[in-house]
């Protein structure tokens, strides 16, 4: 957008905690240039029992930041700011304040954040469909299915997105759990529907993934244009909302209203 910028991350902990210590080195050092000890590690050089130790450390804490979305939103903030001042030819503070970030616990709260995201410019009147409004994932999407006539193959989606795996079911491949045929479809009903020149009757054959996550028509509509302004926090249905909260510690559950009140 003009003055800001959402992206909706997935974050596979179990898999960095798997990493070994090569692992982590390496995909740190595509961020940053690490130490004189990872330096001299990736080069061959033997290093003492006490450098291997210190180095195990500085492993550790690389392997949380690589997983973490603060440090996620400190470097891509840092790249933005960096090409912005250059841009400008000036010099100082960019951002106005610190990143907002919800957590989405389950596919219904996914869904509805996805599509808020991928309708933003549609909403600010500056595209009027998703497959012109550059920027966005959505538009990503139907740029690679246009080349290769087959969106729901996981291997012939954009590889700088997460891919789209289809409906839960027994072995399901890791990525997104719905059809990015249907995804589409999705996008393309909800920003007919809160176009102005498009309000009136809602169309009665609802697109199938709004039908399988038993969303109401009227809650849907407006979580797609308000999604940020009603929901803090965490999101998701009343169950997933108990889960996280007993898992986080809480004494009791929080955003509980809002959430009941939109999410089926």
């Amino acid at each position: 957008m003009s003055n800001h910028y959402h992206v909706v991350l997935h974050i596979n902990k179990a898999q960095a905690d798997d990493w070994s210590d090569d692992e982590v080195i390496h995909n740190w050092h595509q961020l940053y240039k690490g130490n004189a000890l990872s330096q001299r590690y990736l080069q061959g050089a033997s290093l003492s029992k006490a450098e291997i130790n210190a180095l195990k450390k500085y492993v550790e804490v690389w392997r949380e930041r690589l997983v973490s979305i603060s440090w996620f939103m400190k470097i891509l903030n840092e790249d933005i700011a960096r090409q912005a001042n250059k841009e400008d030819h000036c010099t100082g503070r960019f951002w106005e304040g610190r990143y907002k970030s919800q957590a989405l616990l389950d596919e219904a709260a996914l869904a509805a954040c996805m599509v808020y995201v991928d309708l933003n410019p549609i909403r600010a009147k500056m595209n009027k469909t998703p497959e012109t409004s550059a920027h966005t994932s959505i538009k990503t999407r139907i740029d690679t299915i246009k080349k290769n006539h087959h969106p729901n193959n996981k291997h012939q989606q954009p590889k700088s997105l997460y891919p789209f795996t289809g409906n839960p079911r027994k072995n399901m491949l890791e990525g997104l759990p719905f059809k990015l045929s249907d995804y589409i479809a999705l996008v393309d009903w909800t920003g007919k529907q809160t176009r102005k020149d498009k309000r009136g009757a809602i169309d009665a054959n609802l697109p199938p993934m709004l039908s399988r996550l038993n969303f109401e028509t009227e809650n849907w509509l407006y979580l797609s244009t308000h999604f940020e302004s009603k929901l803090k926090g965490l999101v998701g249905t009343a169950i997933s909302l108990k889960v996280a909260c007993e898992k986080l510690g809480y004494k009791r559950t929080v955003f509980k209203h809002c959430c009941e009140q939109y999410f089926p």
